[in-house]
């Protein structure tokens, strides 16, 4: 027995040596950051570099800085920077190279123009430390590009210039980069640029010249290995980091210039793309966080050195913010945009992530830059990232209010085409549930009703299929006394929330209606609650509905209308679906919304040319969500409209609304909307970043100082 535990005290010794241990440590904690770290809403970026700084040779000492480590750490680094390339729109760029350039050549002069001084002369750096430094400050990541595309704007000019200006500035950062490594391994001269230059181009012509229509041959003639197209875009990013290094390049630039190579090549939403990114976010690039966090040393924080770390990422972060904002500044000037735009252009400018990183961690690795710096750093894409996710968010509303959304931003569902998805948990109230959903099912759709039933995949998944079939032929049963035609499926996941989110893609459902949530686990409440998890994981309208009385007694319908609710995707299809449903009912309905919704409201009922009763009630107090029981009829049946978190319309008085109003309304029916969205489009799943509840209300509360109507 002593044997046993000596050899477990000796496999868990700091710093652990076995392979295996190390391998499955970096996984599980891979696995948890994001989940642990998500209800606090910070980063997946900043996550995994804390947990490398915890469990790193200057925290914990589990895990030392080896040649394992560093491999992989290598290969997250040029993946982060071949995605960079890859996902850039060239498009876009096209349309607007223009007025790109001129910004790109803002986004990069200005930052660059304050920050050597401030590390020259303020922080007394090196030449070399201070050019570095600098352009580090030029480049930026497109973390909350994602906003922008969910509130519809995606297509407007700011955006463009914007995405156009991200591959000017990280193109002529790496360049310097390049200049910077040789002049710290020797002086410069003519013999280096004559090498430079010739090794350069010969680079960019294999790159651009050779490796495209070799790819091109590849794709075409190996069409049915789908393993071999991912294997071989693999070679080509570590061919061309290797290419970089024997023309004394950085390999991050090969791997950059890679990305750009092949752009046309993948399409942003095939198989290929979706196998490159999920591969590189589940392993490669939360490796090369980790690595970064080890290297952090957290004492100099405590030491009597903390007041210059603090001082340095002060400084940094101060410049680093200052430099965009004068950027977006100029831009607006020129190209004589309102400021909105400019904040736009700013916030989607202003994050310092991936590329900053790559770029420092060079440095680091060449000894260009100290540990005072790579901890600044870390602090700068902290503050940067929620700066970047507040003014994107504050900007992206107002340009929505100024009527300036994207006109396909708003969904049309053909009435003939229409799917309606009805996952089943409990079987007590399924009847109310099937009944509400012949209602307002349209009556040009030929498709049935799809009722689901998700089966945990475990050990008794087989005899769980039978019992649910069975509980689905009794809700068939009753579904064919309203002569309702129902297509039954069931479904086999490790999760529940994940088989819905599959059936609804593959029935290309257009409206999920869900019985009312109950009470959570505390796993749950951790890991995120089921309904959470649903609206995660789908894109379609979804109404969760609680019938426990009889429609019949029910006198009127009261739905209550957050404001921005107009501007989601969903707003149309809702709104024609509860005038069905009242006109099936006959009853009147009542509005609860602000003036802007209200009009909103009216165009769109003019539209449907709806002959049902209605009346208003305006409220503009939405951020106290019970001034609305003052609305509220015992005989009315209530239909509150959300909407996802991160969404045109959300709000943090939304947050937990099924909860809150399920306790509330305790003996009347209630239907929860949440309204469709555009399918989420992340830039990179570990930089995406939401900001914090706090930052959001803090954000607000600085917005109503100074946004307050003067009439």
């Amino acid at each position: 027995m002593n044997k046993v535990f000596d050899h477990l005290a000796h496999a868990f010794e700091a710093p652990l040596t076995n392979p295996v241990l190390i391998f499955s440590l970096v996984l599980f904690i891979i696995l948890l950051s994001p989940i642990l770290l998500r209800p606090i809403k910070v980063p997946g970026i900043i996550g995994l570099i804390i947990s490398g700084m915890i469990i790193g040779p200057h925290g914990l000492n589990w895990l030392e800085k080896n040649s394992a480590v560093d491999l992989f750490s290598t290969i997250g680094l040029l993946y982060i920077m071949f995605i960079a390339g890859l996902e850039l729109d060239m498009n876009e760029f096209k349309k607007t190279k223009h007025k790109s350039l001129m910004f790109g050549f803002f986004t990069f002069i200005i930052p660059i123009s304050i920050g050597f001084p401030v590390c020259y002369y303020v922080l007394d750096y090196s030449l070399l430390s201070s050019i570095l430094i600098a352009s580090m400050f030029a480049t930026h990541t497109l973390v909350s590009y994602p906003i922008v595309n969910r509130y519809g704007i995606s297509k407007n000019e700011a955006v463009a210039i914007t995405i156009g200006g991200t591959i000017l500035t990280d193109t002529a950062v790496l360049i310097i980069l390049a200049v910077i490594k040789g002049a710290s391994q020797g002086d410069i001269n003519n013999e280096f640029w004559v090498t430079l230059g010739v090794s350069f181009a010969i680079f960019l012509f294999i790159m651009f010249g050779v490796i495209p229509k070799i790819a091109k041959w590849f794709f075409e003639k190996i069409e049915g290995e789908k393993t071999a197209h991912y294997i071989f875009v693999l070679t080509v990013v570590f061919f061309a980091a290797f290419l970089a290094e024997m023309a004394n390049l950085e390999p991050i630039i090969g791997a950059f210039v890679a990305g750009l190579a092949l752009n046309k090549l993948i399409p942003h939403s095939s198989a290929l793309m979706n196998r490159v990114e999920f591969i590189g976010n589940a392993i490669f690039i939360p490796f090369f966080l980790i690595s970064v966090g080890m290297i952090v040393d957290i004492s100099v924080f405590t030491k009597g050195e903390g007041l210059t770390v603090f001082y340095v990422a002060g400084l940094l972060t101060l410049v680093g913010v200052v430099g965009k904002f004068l950027a977006a500044t100029a831009t607006k000037w020129v190209f004589k945009y309102n400021n909105n735009e400019r904040n736009l252009i700013f916030g989607l400018s202003n994050a310092h992530a991936a590329a900053t990183l790559a770029i420092i961690m060079v440095g680091y690795n060449n000894d260009i830059i100290d540990e005072n710096v790579l901890n600044g750093t870390i602090v700068l894409i902290l503050v940067s990232c929620i700066i970047a996710s507040i003014v994107t968010e504050n900007a992206s509303k107002k340009i929505v209010m100024a009527g300036h959304q994207d006109q396909e931003h708003m969904e049309h569902v053909e009435e003939h085409e229409e799917q309606i998805l009805i996952p089943i948990a409990n079987l007590n109230n399924m009847e109310a549930i099937l009944d509400f959903a012949t209602l307002i099912k349209s009556k040009k759709s030929p498709h049935p009703l799809n009722i689901l039933s998700v089966v945990p995949n475990d050990e008794q998944a087989e005899r769980n299929v039978h019992l649910a079939r069975q509980n689905l032929d009794k809700m068939a049963k009753y579904a064919s006394g309203s002569e309702t035609d129902v297509e039954l499926i069931t479904a086999i996941d490790f999760n529940i929330a994940n088989g819905i989110g599959r059936a609804s893609r593959e029935a290309f459902a257009d409206c999920l209606i869900l019985g009312w949530p109950s009470a959570t686990s505390f796993v749950e409440k951790i890991v995120g609650e089921k309904t959470e998890s649903i609206l995660n994981r789908t894109d379609a309208s979804l109404f969760m509905c609680r019938l426990d009385k009889p429609f019949i007694t029910n006198k009127s319908i009261t739905i209550f209308v957050p404001p921005l609710a107009e501007s989601e995707v969903g707003f149309a299809y809702w709104m024609e679906k509860m005038s069905k449903f009242a006109q099936e009912l006959s009853l009147p309905i009542r509005y609860v919304c602000n003036f802007r919704t209200k009009q909103a409201i009216e165009i769109m009922l003019d539209t449907l040319k709806s002959s049902i009763p209605v009346s208003y009630d305006l409220y503009e107090d939405w951020d106290n969500i019970y001034g609305l029981a003052t609305f509220s009829n015992a005989d009315s049946l209530l239909v509150f409209v959300s909407s996802r978190y991160g969404e045109v319309s959300y709000r943090d008085s939304l947050d937990g609304l099924a909860k809150r109003v399920g306790k509330y309304y305790k003996n009347q029916n209630l239907i929860l909307i949440f309204p469709a969205r555009v399918a989420d489009m992340h830039i990179d799943e570990y930089e995406d970043v939401q900001t914090a509840p706090i930052f959001r209300k803090i954000s607000r509360e600085i917005g109503n100082m100074f946004g307050k109507d003067k009439n």
